[in-house]
């Protein structure tokens, strides 16, 4: 048969042609049941890592990113059918991915730095930390970053990989807390009586616990100051309150029992200074003569 001066074998074509249809329909089968069995297993994987107490945000990315490798997988095997050439697919793919990897190294880093944080929990959502010079409560944790809101309602934004980085303190990982208060009483003060006054105001407060028992103790000889340290125990919740009530309470009781907390002061001595006043004293009487 000629077709256009050119001359087609007519058996020839219609074997290639149903030769190329099988592979086309063997690729759409491979992709359709590739595909399906990629989801299955997704959504297995996602199960597991939620029974595992994985956080949610990371289970589904890591779902998702999953699904995308196999889906990739599967699209190649299924153009391996048709007769295309797949090295250079996946080479293309390769140098596509180290683009994007160099472009994003630092974004990179903070998501494998989230990865770490939602895995490991260093702190979630509700407690009250220190990250770096930042303290606040821990109101999301994402991928990326971690919010944080201070005291004074301000949101703070830090990078996952800072965190990682960096000492964090979590004050509310564990349910007790101790407070640790110093006060300074004069040289003069009975020591006695200034501890019984902290320690039974301690030991009377409600929100105080009697294990293990308030303690107070002397810490420092200072240069303006004997320093006495309270140390007692009690929740979470109250530290603060319990804190600042018994702050309160110590300066009363302590003006009460006439015992001094003084402030810094400093003696200064001025070498040579009676010799300077004597000369004055004698510049002043011969010019008291003179008159």
């Amino acid at each position: 048969m000629e077709f256009l001066g050119f001359t087609l074998d007519v058996a020839t074509l219609t074997n290639n042609a149903l030769s190329l249809a099988a592979k086309v329909a063997l690729a759409l089968l491979i992709f359709i049941v590739g595909r399906w069995l990629a989801k299955k297993a997704v959504t297995f994987t996602h199960k597991i890592m939620l029974r595992s107490h994985l956080d949610d945000t990371v289970a589904n990315f890591l779902g998702r990113l999953i699904y995308g490798m196999l889906l990739v997988i599967v699209v190649l095997a299924a153009l391996s059918k048709v007769g295309v050439q797949t090295t250079s697919v996946v080479a293309i793919l390769g140098g596509a991915a180290v683009a994007i990897g160099l472009s994003l190294k630092d974004q990179l880093s903070n998501f494998a730095a989230g990865i770490m944080i939602v895995t490991f929990r260093p702190f979630v959502r509700g407690d009250y930390v220190q990250i770096s010079s930042y303290t606040g409560t821990v109101t999301e944790i994402t991928l990326v970053n971690t919010h944080l809101t201070t005291i004074n309602n301000h949101d703070v934004i830090i990078p996952n990989s800072d965190i990682t980085t960096s000492a964090v303190i979590n004050y509310t990982a564990l349910p007790n807390r101790r407070v640790d208060i110093t006060v300074g009483i004069g040289y003069d003060a009975d020591i006695k009586t200034a501890k019984d006054v902290m320690l039974n105001l301690a030991i009377s407060n409600p929100k105080a616990f009697t294990d293990p028992a308030p303690v107070i103790r002397v810490t420092n000889l200072g240069d303006n100051s004997v320093d006495l340290t309270l140390n007692v125990w009690t929740t979470n919740d109250d530290w603060w309150s319990m804190q600042c009530d018994l702050l309160e309470q110590f300066k009363y009781a302590l003006d009460d029992n006439k015992i001094d907390i003084p402030f810094p002061q400093r003696n200064v001595h001025v070498k040579g200074l009676d010799q300077m006043i004597n000369q004055m004293d004698q510049a002043q009487k011969l010019l008291t003569k003179k008159d």
